[in-house]
């Protein structure tokens, strides 16, 4: 069913429909606000009345167009050429709405996803489809978008486990075969997803609650799933300290006594040379603070790769995001109140 035929009650607009807000088509179109002002800014998708020359009123018309957009990124098509084409077929979308905008085919003459550069991703939803599209082309405009309408959609841990590391394994896996060719969609990709992370939705932190510290182990570079569990923490309004890559055993000492935290989340994506990673967990996890009589000590998780072969590693492990999410929820839920003063 098309979304603009069960429209609250609105302004009338100049063809005679109801205008609707943007926060309202966004919120039927399950995007943000911000998305469809940026491809009103980029691609000339916007409403054609605007109340008072200011507030934006969108009309039938302009919710059709917006559909068959979202409708087409979501099977692939770059957010460019999918407002072109659903501009180009507006007519159309309407003479269509009797059946419903959902069955529209992809606009003929528009590139499908496939062909000699796409990645290996297998059996995916259609929005880690149109992330691997747009990354391989390098159009940074439509990674952004992809990422910010998933993130605001599905939520950090879906958005990740679904849509995300499956197109950088599948980057990955391009570029162990390709040679050198791919290294710069990796790194387009990894940036975007990394800023994408950071401002994605984010909770109230839970008064009280003491905090999460997150570091990679020193010599670790790639904290990019790191990145992932702060903001999936954020999002559930844990508290947490975020302290990138490669923190060196000392300063991570440092971090613990002052911040106290009742995890330690150490990340490895592999064993880095010259660093003996079973001492690094006893140095964290042997950090005291308190009074004397009711020290406290903080629980020493381990995500990543590099934790293969370490002592003892198994028993703190965590296996993947969301998992490891709800792990560390029962141990903040049943850690001891910070008390102020």
């Amino acid at each position: 069913m098309s979304l603009h035929q069960h429209a609250p009650a609105g302004r009338p607009g100049a063809a005679g429909g109801v205008g609707l807000s943007t926060g309202a088509v966004a919120r039927r179109l399950g995007v943000s606000a911000t998305t469809l002002r940026s491809w009103e800014r980029r691609y000339g998708i916007g409403p054609a009345d605007r109340e008072h020359g200011r507030h934006r009123r969108w009309l039938p018309a302009d919710v059709s167009r917006l559909e068959l957009m979202c409708l087409l990124t979501a099977q692939g098509v770059p957010p460019a050429e999918a407002a072109r084409a659903a501009m180009s077929r507006a007519s159309e979308a309407l003479g269509q709405q009797a059946e419903g905008v959902e069955r529209l085919p992809v606009a003929a003459g528009l590139p499908t996803p496939g062909g000699r550069g796409a990645l290996p991703l297998g059996a995916v939803r259609q929005e880690c489809r149109g992330l691997a599209r747009a990354a391989v082309r390098l159009d940074a405009a439509a990674v952004g978008d992809i990422l910010e309408r998933a993130l605001d959609t599905y939520g950090c841990v879906v958005t990740w486990e679904e849509i995300i590391a499956p197109t950088l394994h599948a980057v990955g896996r391009k570029w162990a075969s390709s040679g050198e060719r791919y290294v710069e969609v990796e790194h387009l990709l990894s940036w975007h997803v990394s800023t994408a992370l950071r401002r994605g939705p984010q909770a109230a932190e839970a008064a009280g609650a003491p905090p999460v510290l997150l570091a990679c182990v020193p010599g670790e570079q790639h904290s990019l799933p790191l990145e992932a569990l702060d903001a999936a923490l954020g999002e559930a309004g844990l508290p947490r300290r975020m302290f990138g890559p490669a923190l060196p055993v000392d300063a991570l000492r440092e971090a613990v006594r002052r911040v106290g935290p009742s995890v330690v989340v150490l990340w490895a994506q592999v064993n880095p040379a010259g660093v003996d990673l079973g001492r690094v967990v006893d140095a964290v996890a042997g950090v005291e603070w308190g009074v004397q009589g009711a020290r406290s000590h903080p629980r020493v998780l381990l995500a990543g790769p590099g934790w293969t072969g370490v002592r003892d590693a198994g028993s703190r492990l965590l296996t993947g995001l969301g998992s490891g999410l709800e792990v560390i929820r029962g141990i903040v839920g049943a850690a001891p109140a910070v008390q102020d003063g």
